[in-house]
């Protein structure tokens, strides 16, 4: 018979539905506010069917053991190191393996900017599953939720958590968007990084990393929204900025740093990404 809580070690906190309607009409936390959170260990025979979706935002995290997920007649194995995200109103059901008995950490939320962050994840009815790249650094996140929430559940509260909330949805976009050590694009954007004062040809680091140009492209408009010059001249940029903010480098000498050997074609190249000349953006008072 699955069980929806009761596990042994299990933590768990419901936030009253009155405070949530509050929360809700209140600033800030009317964007995004945690309703629910948890975590349970070796969660045997653990389910959930829920025929009309919640109302809220599920993010479950399976650190161990494994699981599954239904939605829409796709089932979906889940593993260890994976985010499962069900956006509110969609049928689903989910539950532990008989087997091997996921452990996992979990929150709801609700919110107005809910949809744009799981959208930024990438997280529609059809792609749910999220792989981490460092699941101690959400499962972190997460553990400061239910510790927050396990205190009190307090406006001030429900702002603080709040607000680790958005950084965990955050951080879910950032492990989509940005490549695996070793996958074709993070090989080219290292290649990249390292070759910041000089010149790059797409058709060359293309086959350098073992794909097409235009599958190059492709990647690093999806990873950056633009191409891979643009990413390339972007990093040049960045290290002109520090150069001029950290040395007392000649502009022309900066511009060669960074590969640019004409200093009017560099100083074009700056005021295009940054609206000022390299010697008024030097001489901005920081911080």
């Amino acid at each position: 018979m699955e069980r929806a809580v009761g596990f042994d070690n299990q933590r768990l906190c419901v936030v009253p539905r009155p405070l949530v309607t509050e929360a809700l009409a209140r600033p800030v936390t009317r964007r995004l506010v945690v309703t629910d959170a948890g975590y349970f260990p070796h969660a045997v025979a653990h389910g959930r069917h829920r025929l009309a979706g919640a109302e809220e935002t599920i993010v479950i995290v399976c650190v161990a053991g494994s699981g599954w997920v239904d939605v829409d007649g796709v089932r979906t194995r889940v593993g260890s190191s994976t985010a499962i995200v069900l956006p509110g109103g969609i049928p689903h059901s989910y539950g532990a393996s008989e087997t091997d008995p996921w452990t996992i950490w979990w929150c709801h939320v609700r919110g107005t900017d809910v949809p744009e962050l799981i959208e930024a994840a990438g997280i529609d009815p059809t792609r749910i599953a999220l792989s981490l790249r460092a699941v101690d650094r959400i499962t972190a996140m997460l553990d400061e939720i239910v510790g927050s929430l396990e205190r009190d559940q307090s406006p001030a509260r429900l702002l603080a958590t709040a607000g680790m909330a958005w950084r965990m949805l955050t951080q879910l976009a950032v492990d989509r968007r940005l490549p695996e050590q070793g996958e074709p694009l993070e090989r080219a954007m290292r290649y990249l990084e390292e070759r910041v004062d000089g010149t790059i040809r797409v058709p060359e680091l293309a086959a350098l990393v073992g794909v097409s140009s235009s599958h190059l492209s492709a990647l690093f408009r999806e990873a950056t929204g633009g191409g891979v010059l643009a990413h390339h001249t972007a990093l040049k940029m960045a290290r002109a900025r520090r150069l001029l903010d950290t040395t007392t480098l000649p502009v022309a000498e900066v511009g060669r740093e960074v590969g640019m050997n004409d200093q009017f074609y560099f100083s074009r190249q700056f005021r295009r990404t940054h609206g000022v000349s390299p010697s008024a953006y030097r001489a901005q008072r920081k911080g």
